[in-house]
């Protein structure tokens, strides 16, 4: 999105493309999703019907049937902070990085990642809790065998009423999101965004 030929005409079409699920509640799209991995769903049926399978393949309550449904429902979070920070990246050092001799890869390791690092960070940031809590998507995709730590805590808390175990879980996920907060601010620092606060 960030680099494709004529900006102005297409980007705004790969937007929409990218936040046009939205419109949809992410419940539905889940069990939209189940009819999609069913032994009789519309995958199932393809495949049968194109010969690449001889009977039905188990999708639906597996774990990449819960991966493959977080990742629908996450994606744009993840890639709105990429386009921002790709956007934002100078052509300029890469064309230097090149002109002083380093190879595609030394380029990506040395110049891209450094630079986007923050982009990543805040890709993460805006991911991590809601992939951990998404319990319904665990829930319907991937039955009782699939568990997120979302799952976790809600049976701790609503089933087996254990709440210490449960706010304990709680407080795990909120210290694994205060660790990311300490990386992205020490990331923006390094590239020159020192104003962390304006930033967030």
């Amino acid at each position: 999105m960030a680099r494709v030929q004529g900006k102005v005409r297409w980007q705004p079409l790969l937007m929409l493309l990218l936040i046009l699920p939205f419109w949809t509640n992410s419940l539905v799209r889940t069990y939209a999703l189940k009819l999609l991995f069913a032994n009789n769903g519309l995958i199932n049926k393809s495949l049968l019907a194109i010969g690449t399978i001889d009977a039905p393949i188990d999708i639906l309550y597996t774990q990449g049937a819960v991966i493959a449904g977080l990742t629908y429902l996450l994606f744009p979070f993840m890639v709105l902070p990429l386009y921002a920070v790709f956007t934002d990246l100078r052509n300029d050092m890469l064309l230097a990085s090149q002109d002083l001799g380093a190879s595609k890869t030394q380029t990506f390791w040395h110049v891209v990642l450094p630079l986007t690092t923050p982009g990543i960070i805040s890709g993460v940031l805006l991911v991590l809790l809601p992939a951990m809590g998404m319990f319904y998507v665990a829930d319907i995709l991937g039955g009782s065998r699939n568990l997120l730590v979302g799952n976790i805590i809600k049976n701790q808390f609503l089933d087996a009423r254990d709440w210490p175990f449960g706010a304990a879980a709680s407080v795990l996920l909120t210290v694994a999101m205060a660790v990311l907060l300490l990386a992205y601010r020490a990331s923006s620092r390094r590239i020159g965004k020192t104003d962390f606060n304006e930033v967030a």
